[in-house]
C-alpha cells in the first residue's frame, strides 16, 4: 500500500513537472480586438522635418517603424563619431542634432551634417536609455552613480531636463553649453522616458511610474506616481489615453495617463509558481499590446481589455520590443533568432537565423528591418545565449531576406531623419546617406 501511494505520488509529481516546463501558446484570431487600420500613424511633414525622431521606438507607440522616410542601402558613409563609451540605446534626432549618451553617462549633442560636436556634458551617474526631446529641452534619465554596478538595487538615479536653444531659437554650441533646468530624483531610472503632451513619463527601479507635467520647462510638476510593486525597466508607451508598461514581476500594465489608475493588468506565463520578468518596452498597435518577456515568448494583449490575444514561443530570451510593419510583429533572441509573427493570428511569417544574440529593439526603414547582434550578450546565462560576431543587418520585412550589412553594432541599430541614416556601433556613431540620389 505505502509503495502503490509512493508511485502515485511520483507519477503525479512527473505530470507537475512537465505540465511547469512544458512550452506554453496560445493562437490569437483576426476577428478578435484586431484593428487592422490602425497600425503605425503618419505624422505631420512639419513635425517630422524639425524632430525625425524624437524618443525611443520613433513615436509614442514604440512602433519602431519610420515608415515615412525613404532611405535604402546601398549606402555611402559621411562621418562617424569617435569611439567614447559603450552605447545601449540609440540617439534621438531634432533640430539638425544627434543626441546620444553612452553607459559612463557622457551626453553629447551632434550636428547631424557634419558630425561635428556641439557640446557635451559629463555626469557622475550610468546611463542605459534613450533621452526624449522636447522643444528646445532635450530629457534624459540616469541610473545608479560611478561605478555602474547592478547591485544594490536601492541605488538612486534621477531625470534631468537640459535646454539645448536660447530664446531666440540659437543653438548653444562650445563654450555656450546646454543649461540644465532641473533634475527629478527617484530610484535609479532604466527606463527611456516618453514625452507626451507636456506629460513626461517613465519607470525606475523603485518601483513606481510616474508622470511629470513639464509644460513650464524651468519647473516640472508631479502629476502622479503609480506603485506597480516591483522594478520598472521597462519604458512606457502611450495609446488612446493610456501607458502601457512592464515589470520586473511579470506584470503589464495599462494605467490611465491623466490620473494614473490602473486600468487593467496582465500577466507572463507562471512557472514553478513565478513569472520572468519583462524588460521590453511594449508595442502598441492593431489595438494591442505587442511584448516580449525574457521567458522566451512573445504575448499580444488587447490594449483595451488586457486580455491574452496570443502568446508565441520565440527563444531563450527576448529582451528586444517589438517593432511592427504591414501586420508583422518582428522581435530579436538570445538564441540568434530574427523572427517576424502575423500581429492577428501570432502565426510566424519567417525566420532569419542571426550570428549572434539579438539584445536591441529592430527598426523597420523603409521596408527594411535593421538589427545588431551581441557577442557576448547572455554569456553567463542559464540558459542558451548564440556567441558570435557583432555587426548590423537589414534584411526585407516582407520575407527575412539579407539585403546589407556593417561590421560595427551591437545593441540597437539604427535611427534616422529624411536625409540620413544613423547607425549606433559599440561605442561611436555613423551617418549614412543612400549612394543614389
Amino acid at each position: 500500500m505505502i509503495l502503490l501511494g509512493v508511485t502515485v505520488a511520483l507519477v503525479a509529481a512527473g505530470f507537475w513537472y512537465h505540465d511547469e516546463t512544458r512550452t506554453r501558446s496560445k493562437r490569437g484570431s483576426a476577428t478578435v480586438e484586431f484593428e487592422s487600420l490602425h497600425g503605425p500613424k503618419e505624422r505631420a511633414l512639419a513635425s517630422v522635418s524639425t524632430v525625425p525622431w524624437p524618443m525611443y521606438g520613433y513615436d509614442a507607440q514604440r512602433t519602431h517603424d519610420a515608415f515615412q522616410f525613404a532611405l535604402r542601402p546601398p549606402y555611402r558613409e559621411l562621418w562617424r563619431l569617435p569611439e567614447y563609451g559603450v552605447i545601449e540605446f540609440p540617439p534621438v534626432v531634432g533640430y539638425g542634432l544627434l543626441f546620444v549618451s553612452d553607459l559612463r553617462g557622457r551626453f553629447l549633442a551632434i550636428e547631424t551634417k557634419t558630425g561635428s560636436m556641439l557640446w557635451h556634458k559629463q555626469f557622475d551617474h550610468c546611463a542605459a536609455a534613450s533621452p526624449a526631446l522636447g522643444k528646445d529641452v532635450i530629457y534624459m534619465a540616469y541610473m545608479q552613480p560611478h561605478p555602474c554596478r547592478r547591485y544594490p538595487r536601492s541605488q538612486k538615479g534621477f531625470l534631468v531636463a537640459m535646454r539645448f536653444r536660447n530664446r531666440r531659437g540659437v543653438l548653444y554650441r562650445g563654450d555656450h553649453l546646454a543649461k540644465i533646468l532641473w533634475r527629478f530624483r527617484a530610484g535609479a531610472i532604466e527606463s527611456s522616458p516618453l514625452l507626451v503632451e507636456n506629460r513626461l513619463y517613465f519607470g525606475s527601479w523603485d518601483g513606481h511610474l510616474y508622470a511629470l507635467d513639464v509644460r513650464r520647462p524651468d519647473r516640472p510638476r508631479l502629476l502622479w506616481s503609480f506603485d506597480a510593486g516591483s522594478e520598472v525597466n521597462s519604458s512606457a508607451a502611450y495609446s488612446g489615453g493610456s501607458v502601457f508598461f512592464g515589470t520586473d514581476s511579470g506584470n503589464v500594465y495599462a494605467i490611465d495617463a491623466r490620473t494614473g489608475r490602473e486600468r487593467w493588468r496582465a500577466s507572463a506565463y507562471a512557472h514553478f509558481g513565478s513569472r520572468q520578468y519583462f524588460y521590453a518596452t511594449p508595442t502598441i498597435a492593431y489595438g494591442r499590446v505587442y511584448i516580449g518577456n525574457t521567458d522566451g515568448t512573445v504575448y499580444a494583449f488587447g490594449a483595451r481589455s488586457g486580455r491574452l490575444l496570443w502568446a508565441q514561443p520565440a527563444g531563450t530570451y527576448v529582451y528586444t520590443a517589438a517593432a511592427v510593419w504591414r501586420h508583422e510583429v518582428i522581435v530579436g533572441t538570445y538564441d540568434g533568432k530574427l523572427i517576424a509573427y502575423d500581429a492577428a493570428t501570432g502565426a510566424r511569417r519567417w525566420v532569419y537565423d542571426a550570428p549572434g544574440a539579438i539584445h536591441g529593439a529592430p527598426t523597420v526603414l523603409d521596408g527594411l528591418v535593421y538589427f545588431s547582434t551581441c557577442a557576448r550578450c547572455g554569456s553567463n546565462a542559464s540558459r542558451y545565449a548564440k556567441r558570435g560576431s557583432k555587426g548590423t543587418y537589414a534584411v526585407d520585412a516582407r520575407s527575412g531576406r539579407l539585403v546589407w550589412s556593417f561590421f560595427d553594432g551591437q545593441y540597437s541599430p539604427v535611427v534616422a531623419d529624411r536625409k540620413r541614416m544613423y547607425l549606433v556601433g559599440t561605442a561611436g556613431v555613423y551617418a549614412f546617406a543612400p549612394a543614389r540620389g
